[in-house]
């Protein structure tokens, strides 16, 4: 880990960045400035090689990329932030996951919308909170088993006869089911480590971790 981000732990190609920034340290030097997403969670992708940079950040949750300076970026404070490259280094995204984006289909669209085959794809999950700091009423829990019943093993019944989430299950199910079965990271909580991370669950008046993906020149 460096000083001020995590770099994401994949077989990626040596020219890819990728990686989250920790809380308070917003110096990260990108060789550019990012395309910045209005974030909804909802299921809308940007393609960065046709968006016009001089416009206002595009409503949109995901962004892809081919383009050498491109930079896909995304905010996230608990939601779960998918990183995706291709196998040659050469197509790149990044998807912001809460459950909404999940359940709308997020990580499906991101991958279809990659200038590189699912199989051919290699994702990241960067921090986001863990399933025991994350309830959930049942109507999180059915849309995910209305769509694919497997999911019901990302839910377990607290208690207060509610559910814990495991948005990092619920997201492999996802990608798996879209193609994607090179999936790596996952087990960092942003709610229990404090010290690294950004929660909103934990803090809603709080700043928001970066995590990116760039093709270095």
């Amino acid at each position: 880990m460096d000083a001020d981000w995590i770099r994401a732990d994949w077989p990626a190609a040596a020219h890819i960045v990728a990686g989250t920034t920790l809380r308070d340290r917003h110096d990260f030097a990108f060789p550019a400035p990012p395309r910045w997403l209005k974030q909804v969670h909802g299921s809308r992708v940007v393609h960065l090689d046709v968006d016009e940079p001089g416009k206002a950040a595009p409503e949109a949750d995901a962004s892809v990329a081919a383009s050498p300076g491109a930079i896909c970026a995304v905010c996230t404070a608990d939601c779960l932030p998918i990183l995706l490259v291709g196998e040659d280094g050469r197509a790149i995204g990044a998807a912001h996951a809460g459950w909404r984006g999940l359940a709308a289909g997020i990580a499906e669209n991101t991958v279809a919308s990659m200038a590189s085959k699912p199989e051919r794809l290699l994702a990241w999950l960067g921090p986001a909170i863990s399933q025991p700091n994350f309830e959930v009423g049942a109507e999180v829990r059915e849309a995910f088993i209305a769509h694919d019943p497997a999911a019901e093993a990302a839910f377990e019944m607290n208690p207060r006869g509610r559910w814990q989430a495991d948005l990092y299950l619920l997201a492999r199910q996802r990608l798996a089911a879209a193609g994607v079965s090179r999936v790596f990271g996952g087990g960092l909580c942003t709610y229990a480590d404090a010290e690294r991370f950004y929660s909103y669950r934990r803090n809603r008046d709080t700043g928001r971790l970066v995590s990116f993906v760039y093709r270095a020149r």
